[in-house]
């Protein structure tokens, strides 16, 4: 009898320790960091890859999924009047073939988002050199954006909607679109750090469920508890349990410099532990413009800031302005890095940097604009 109970005690006390094991998170000290830093940083330029075939327009904010052995990429153009989305195709992730809009400007001026749509992808693989598939939820895409109905850049007051489609994601459509904003500086539980006005969004799936819900959004916005339009952007959080009905998650934002921009959060899971891509503009004691870094977090709510080397800076003629807004992948043991590059003359386009060498691109802007004298 006695062999008995010290044989379910060892049993009971083996997958107490196993359960521990699996469940006991990764602490986060300088060697992690400079681990992270090792695997994902990109020292080699390889240039622009989507370029404006005029000076009319401009390019930003990539974002890359990957079906049926293609790659994919949704970024924006900004033309006078707002942001649009589109879509863009490329075989090897260095060409690209434009496809055309998945979000365009509104033709009912009633609508809250009639002159901006800024759409990223939400709920894609987020595996460290995975499969980086755009997944579906309730047997849809799903585009978190952000929009407004004030014409020019990123103006007047912008909010976060979510847009959706049941066709494929690869073929240039429209995607539908929820009726209103999920968050807004107007909403009444609007925060200090958000009561200004609001940008990028980035949705993945909390599959742990450690906040409590089935999904995460890491958004940037401007705001402040005496002045909200003369504040900081930062990086902060908001859950949901069905992609539609959003509200923020905790009393802080999770990236805070205090000055300038923290801006267009992107999540991957390296083994155990979770990254964040993010930029950086207009701090205190940076002498870059704009730049990108990361953070790193082994339960998606609390962050540990890089303190080391930009992975992306101004370095050529044609990102010599900002070099900035993170989309990162990692593919046959290289990593890429696409940047929104912007030169001096304001042309902005998108450019890759890799982890290996693989030569340079021969992509470059138009001819600049004269400046009026």
């Amino acid at each position: 009898m006695k062999v008995k109970y010290l044989i379910i005690a060892i049993t009971a006390l083996f997958i107490t320790s196993c359960a521990t094991t699996k469940y006991k998170k990764r602490e986060i000290n300088e060697t992690v960091m400079q681990e992270i830093y090792n695997e994902i940083k990109t020292p080699y330029k390889y240039g622009l890859v989507m370029v404006p075939t005029d000076n009319s327009y401009k390019m930003d904010c990539p974002s890359v999924f990957r079906k049926d052995g293609k790659w994919f990429m949704t970024y924006l153009i900004y033309g006078g009047r707002g942001y649009e989305t589109w879509l863009a195709e490329s075989d090897d992730l260095l060409h690209w073939k434009h496809l055309g809009k998945v979000m365009s400007f509104s033709e009912n001026e009633q609508h809250w988002d009639v002159n901006q749509k800024a759409g990223y992808i939400s709920l894609q693989d987020p595996t460290w050199g995975g499969s980086y598939e755009w997944q579906k939820y309730d047997e849809k895409y799903w585009m978190s954006y952000f929009g407004g109905d004030s014409k020019g850049y990123e103006a007047g007051i912008l909010s976060i909607g979510m847009a959706y489609t049941k066709e494929s994601p690869t073929k240039a459509h429209e995607f539908e679109r929820l009726e209103k904003p999920v968050l807004s500086p107007k909403d009444k539980d609007a925060r200090w750090w958000d009561n200004s006005t609001m940008y990028k969004n980035s949705v993945i799936r909390d599959k742990d469920k450690v906040t409590g819900h089935n999904f995460i959004m890491y958004y940037n916005a401007r705001g402040d508890s005496l002045n909200p339009a003369k504040g900081a952007e930062r990086i902060a959080m908001a859950v949901s349990d069905d992609m539609k009905q959003w509200k923020r998650y905790g009393n802080k934002p999770l990236i805070n410099h205090h000055k300038g921009i923290s801006g267009d959060a992107y999540i991957q899971r390296i083994n155990d532990t979770w990254v964040m891509f993010y930029f950086g503009a207009f701090w205190t004691g940076w002498n870059q413009g704009a730049f990108n870094r990361f953070a790193v977090s082994n339960d998606l709510i609390h962050w540990n800031d890089w303190k080391g080397e930009d992975l992306i800076k101004s370095s050529e003629p044609y990102d010599d302005m900002f070099a900035h807004k993170s989309f990162v992948v990692k593919h046959n043991g290289v990593v890429y890095h696409f940047y929104c590059a912007v030169n001096k003359a304001e042309q902005r386009g998108i450019a890759i940097a890799t982890s290996k060498d693989l030569g340079k691109s021969e992509m470059n802007f138009v001819a600049p604009p004269e400046k009026k004298k």
